[in-house]
């Protein structure tokens, strides 16, 4: 079997699996790594670039040194291939929890329970709930949707289907590094420096893909390309920028201005201000379903483009042992 079917069934069960289960209820690997990566940190942390260049090396390296040894270890029996690619799909995307944390906010607001909506926000972003309203909880769990589709989602497809099971790992390992370390606290400011920016490189294509499926996908495609075109390049991160202008002005509604995380405030620039309204609480369920549409959507893309690539390149092929099972 040609490697590039290998990732098109393997991915399209893995997906298939998220949204049917979610992400595993115990033993999730994403988190098992990101113990690894905070045992890696109290060892190695210093106030220092260099030292915090250290530690993504190792815990992403590892993780994907480990992905290409377990892949190369089964890479003459295709269907187990096929397996272990849909198990790491599956363990590396979130699209249903994603969906599922946001529409549980949703229906908090939607039944006035702002101190509940408040309580389940910071397990789908970093904000500080206790400084936001109804409206303002509503914006932020759209922004975080249209981000996360990207982060959670398509940008693992996409080094999958560059790399395989080790892109998909490698993908997931720098986004997580990037959760843990990457952010503008004193302690990171240096020591995340590198994760930071790996991820910003690593989800380039991602966020650019995410972007061009939700001007497909939404039902404004005129309205999501002005919006992405006039404001992403407003937004202070080069990837959730693009997304997040897009998701707007598919979805009508304008994003960004002041945030709070842990005590500090920035004010970010509008998205879509000129035409989209302020964002309801309805917004949300529409959002997940614009995620979802972009998630299966992306699926295709990612699948499609392996499969020419495969055809044109010999390099497609496993080993003549491998093909026949041995």
């Amino acid at each position: 079997m040609r490697a590039d079917r290998i990732f098109a069934y393997g991915a399209t069960a893995g997906l298939i699996g998220d949204l049917l289960l979610g992400d595993p209820r115990r033993g999730h690997p994403v988190a098992a790594f990101g113990r690894a990566a905070a045992g890696v940190e109290r060892r190695l942390w210093r106030d220092h670039r260099g030292w915090g260049a250290l530690h993504t090396l190792v815990c992403a390296g590892g993780a994907a040194g480990g992905a290409a040894l377990a892949a190369r270890a089964v890479r003459r029996r295709p269907v187990v291939s096929v397996v272990l690619t849909a198990a790491v799909t599956w363990s590396v995307v979130g699209g249903t929890s994603l969906g599922r944390e946001a529409r549980a906010i949703g229906g908090a607001l939607a039944a006035g329970d702002i101190e509940r909506a408040r309580e389940r926000l910071p397990h789908l972003c970093g904000r500080d709930p206790q400084c936001l309203d109804g409206p303002q909880i509503a914006r932020a769990v759209v922004e975080s949707v249209a981000e996360n589709t990207s982060d959670a989602v398509v940008g693992a497809l996409v080094w999958g289907a560059l790399g395989g099971v080790p892109g998909l790992v490698a993908f997931r390992a720098v986004n997580t590094l990037d959760a843990m370390v990457g952010h503008r606290s004193p302690r990171h400011l240096r020591y995340g420096w590198a994760s930071a920016r790996l991820d910003d490189v690593v989800g380039w294509p991602g966020a650019r893909l995410t972007a061009a499926l939700a001007v497909v996908a939404g039902g404004r495609p005129r309205q999501a390309v002005r919006a992405w075109r006039a404001d992403a390049g407003k937004h202070p991160s080069p990837n959730a920028g693009p997304v997040e202008a897009s998701f707007a002005g598919a979805l009508g509604v304008r994003l960004g201005g002041t945030l709070a995380y842990g005590g500090r405030v920035e004010h970010r620039p509008v998205l879509n201000g000129t035409a989209g309204r302020a964002v309801a609480t309805e917004d949300i369920e529409r959002a997940v379903r614009l995620s979802r549409r972009v998630a299966v959507l992306a699926l295709g893309v990612c699948a499609a483009g392996r499969l020419i690539a495969g055809r044109r390149s010999p390099a497609g092929r496993l080993p003549a042992a491998g093909r026949r099972g041995k």
